[in-house]
């Protein structure tokens, strides 16, 4: 699959899978951010990309982010729409510092994972009634 991308400063690399067996692609630090312990703060990953029609991009955490570092993303996953493409488009990584130390992001730094899935838009069809028992909700299956 092709997929255009623009980067903003070309002194960094473009994103690469890391192995043969990558599913996930890492996105690295434009510049260098400060992150205090208990805050949010947005990192630019240097790129805009235009996201295939049918795929979302799904942005991650790196495994290694949130022992290294401390951070995290604060909404789980981040998700690039097909129109999030124009000129000011930057992807950009969101983290929450939840350690007691300040966190320091470098520049050129591997910060979060984008993986393109496949997706469908769905037509909704209102109903009137569910007929369908429910199952419990949060913790259902556990074995009691």
């Amino acid at each position: 699959m092709k997929v255009k991308i623009f980067r903003l400063d070309k002194t960094l690399p473009l994103p690469i899978y890391e192995t043969g067996g990558a599913v996930g692609f890492d996105l690295l630090a434009r510049e260098m951010v400060e992150v205090p312990t208990g805050e949010i703060r947005l990192i630019p990953a240097n790129v805009i990309i235009k996201t295939p029609p049918g795929f979302a991009l799904l942005i991650t955490s790196r495994s290694s982010t949130p022992r290294k570092k401390g951070l995290t993303q604060p909404h789980g996953l981040g998700v690039i729409d097909q129109d999030y493409c124009g000129s000011e488009d930057e992807i950009k990584i969101q983290v929450h510092n939840f350690s007691v130390k300040n966190a320091t992001v470098e520049r050129g730094e591997k910060i979060a994972q984008g993986l393109f899935v496949r997706c469908e838009r769905a037509e909704f069809e209102e109903i009137e009634k569910i007929e369908n028992t429910t199952r419990g909700g949060f913790g259902s299956t556990d074995i009691q």
